[in-house]
């Protein structure tokens, strides 16, 4: 699987914390393990929120995108 596919997205834009962060937790847990979760967000708290939360939980950031207004996280769950 390609990191350009996801196998879900969620846009969370416009929500500040916690929204971000409570739906990549729903979003994930649906997931199967190994598949790519792609979290679109605007609350710059995400920054540090989501890679933490993935530390904490073990899935794996594949890669965090930031156009200066919305972050992209790529995040692989774990097997």
């Amino acid at each position: 699987m390609s990191q350009d596919k996801p196998d879900r997205t969620v846009d969370t834009s416009g929500e500040c914390c916690p929204g971000p962060l409570r739906e990549a937790h729903r979003a994930i847990k649906t997931m199967q393990p190994g598949e790519v979760l792609e979290l679109i967000s605007t609350d710059t708290g995400s920054r540090m929120d989501i890679p933490a939360w993935c530390k904490r939980t073990g899935h794996k950031l594949l890669r965090m995108e930031d156009d200066g207004k919305t972050f992209r996280y790529y995040v692989r769950k774990r097997p």
